[in-house]
C-alpha cells in the first residue's frame, strides 16, 4: 500500500525465510567474515574469467539461501536480482541456471534494496507466493569495467573504495518465522554534477540524505524508530558528507545507530581508503551480517538504505556526470 508519496508500506509483512552471504579471499580476511555463508580461497573461484567467477558467487548464494528457506526451488515464483556488469549478465546467467521466472533490476548498488522492495511488493499484492532476490559484484571484474584492469597496478587515490567480491540473497514468503520487510521507500535519481568515478561516496551521499528524509516524511519518525540505519556503500568519506547534510536538513542521527555498509565490512589494516562498495557491499552485509544480529536478539529493528551510481563506461566517457539513487528497505522481528 502506497504510504505518503514515495513509500511503500507491507501490511502483510513478507517473511525472510532464508537468507546468504558469499564472498571472496579479501572479505574472508574482513571484520564480518564470521558473518558469510561461504567464502572462496581464489579471486577466479576456478573459472576462467572474473565475470565467470561472480556468475557463481551469485549462484552459490541463491543455492544457500533457498536451502536454508526449506522452500523448494520450483516453487519459488519469481527471481529479482542486479549486479553491476553490463546488461546484468552476472544475473542474467545465474538466472539461466536457476531456471526461476527472472526480473532483472539495475540499481547500481542499491540494487540489493529495490530487489527487496520489489520481491516483497509481489507478495503484499498476492502475485507470488515466495521470491527470491539477490545482488552480486566482484572486486576485479567492476574494476576493468568501470576504472582499470587490477593487474595495471594503477594507483587509486584516497576517495577510491574497494568493490566487495560477493553476492546475498533472499528468499521470501508470505508466511514464516524470521525477520519480516515492514515497509520500503523508493528513492529519486539526484545529480549534483560529480564525475569522479573513484569518489562515489560523495556523488551517492546526498541521495541517501534524501530518501532517509523522504522515509521519515511519509511514515512520520524519525531516527529513534530504529536500532540501527546503515547506508549501502558511502563509505568514509560519503558517511561524514551524509552526516553533515542531516544535520544541515535537521535530521538528527544519533552516532550509534548510523552506520555504513562499506565501513563495516572490512577491517583498517586491509587498506581499502574509503571503504568497501558494489552491489555486494550492501547485500551481504544485509543478508549475513544484519540479519545475523537480528536473529540473535541483537537488533529488532533496521532500515537499510543502500545507494548506486547510475553510471556506465559510456557515461563517463561522453563526459556526463554520475546520477545517483538510494532505496530504503525496514526490517523487523
Amino acid at each position: 500500500m502506497l504510504k505518503g508519496h514515495q513509500s511503500w508500506i507491507f501490511k502483510s509483512k513478507p517473511t525472510i525465510l532464508g537468507s546468504a552471504a558469499v564472498g571472496g579471499p579479501f572479505e574472508a580476511n574482513g571484520a564480518l567474515a564470521d558473518d558469510f555463508d561461504i567464502l572462496h580461497e581464489d579471486l577466479w573461484l576456478g573459472q576462467d574469467s572474473y565475470e565467470k567467477a561472480e556468475k557463481v558467487l551469485l549462484e552459490h548464494a541463491c543455492e544457500r539461501a533457498i536451502q536454508k528457506s526449506k522452500v523448494k526451488k520450483e516453487d519459488i515464483n519469481f527471481f529479482l536480482s542486479g549486479d553491476l556488469m553490463n546488461q546484468i549478465i552476472s544475473s542474467n546467467f545465474a538466472a539461466r541456471t536457476l531456471g526461476i521466472p527472472f526480473l532483472g533490476v539495475f540499481g547500481a548498488c542499491s540494487s540489493s534494496m529495490e530487489g527487496l522492495a520489489l520481491a516483497a511488493q509481489l507478495i503484499e499484492s498476492n502475485s507470488a507466493k515466495y521470491t527470491l532476490s539477490a545482488a552480486s559484484s566482484h572486486n576485479a571484474a567492476a574494476e576493468r569495467q568501470f576504472r582499470y584492469p587490477t593487474d595495471y597496478g594503477v594507483q587509486r587515490p584516497p576517495t577510491a573504495q574497494w568493490t566487495v567480491t560477493g553476492a546475498g540473497a533472499v528468499v521470501l514468503g508470505a508466511h514464516g518465522n524470521g525477520p519480516k520487510v515492514t515497509s520500503a521507500t523508493i528513492g529519486k535519481v539526484v545529480d549534483m554534477g560529480i564525475s569522479d568515478p573513484s569518489n562515489f561516496g560523495a556523488a551517492m551521499a546526498p541521495a541517501a540524505v534524501d530518501t532517509i528524509e523522504a522515509h521519515f516524511r511519509d511514515f512520520n519518525i524519525n531516527a529513534s524508530h530504529y536500532d540501527l540505519i546503515a547506508t549501502g556503500d558511502l563509505g568514509k568519506l560519503g558517511h561524514e558528507l551524509a552526516n553533515t547534510l542531516l544535520k544541515k536538513h535537521g535530521i538528527k542521527m544519533p552516532h550509534r545507530i548510523f552506520t555504513d555498509c562499506g565501513l563495516l565490512i572490512y577491517k583498517d589494516e586491509q587498506h581499502t581508503f574509503c571503504g568497501g562498495s558494489g552491489c555486494g557491499c550492501s547485500a551481504t552485509v544485509t543478508y549475513g551480517h544484519l540479519l545475523n544480529r537480528m536473529r540473535k536478539g541483537e537488533l529488532s529493528r533496521i532500515l537499510v538504505v543502500a545507494t548506486g551510481a547510475l553510471m556506465s563506461p559510456i557515461s563517463y566517457q561522453q563526459k556526463e556526470s554520475i546520477p545517483c539513487i538510494a532505496h530504503a528497505v525496514s526490517i523487523e522481528m
